[in-house]
């Protein structure tokens, strides 16, 4: 039985996309993403960065990935690997300087593994990931419609 408290729903431009959370692995990431879902941050917000064969890059305000939501989180880097499907915190150069910037990946990209802390995995809709259009910067991006928790959502 999924735990509805550690799954997250976002509606995407190419359609639904379920992730399961991690606080196991990453407990603060977690609880930051949570609070963040639920004050409605994410709804509206582009896929700023989407590189083919590698990953897709949302959570930017601002859609140019140079903004956050202002609060910087400590890292919390995991054995996680960094596979098709994961979903793992952006990074400026500092490790501790993950805010609300996101990605996930498209194919495997285990160079990035202890280096960026994982906080979930892609359990449903990664078909829908595949199709987020590509670009640095996008054209025309597609977006999260809205992100919400699933507990919530049953609510």
């Amino acid at each position: 039985m999924a735990d509805n408290e550690n799954i997250l729903i976002l509606e995407t431009t190419q359609g639904a996309v379920k992730i399961e959370l991690r606080p196991d692995l990453a407990p603060n990431h977690v609880a930051r993403i949570k609070e963040l879902v639920r004050e409605g941050f994410y709804d509206g917000i582009v896929f700023h960065r989407v590189i083919e064969g590698f990953m897709a890059q949302t959570g930017c305000p601002q859609g140019t990935g140079t903004g956050g939501s202002g609060k910087k989180l400590k890292a919390e880097f995991n054995k996680e690997p960094h596979v098709r499907g994961t979903a793992s915190m952006a990074r400026a150069a500092s490790p501790d300087s993950g805010d609300s910037q996101f990605f996930i990946c498209f194919d495997d990209a285990r160079f990035l593994d202890n280096q960026y802390t994982v906080w979930g995995k892609v359990i449903e809709g990664m078909e829908n990931v595949d199709k987020i259009k590509r670009g640095e910067p996008v054209q025309n991006p597609d977006k999260i419609v809205k992100a919400q928790i699933a507990a919530d959502a049953a609510a």
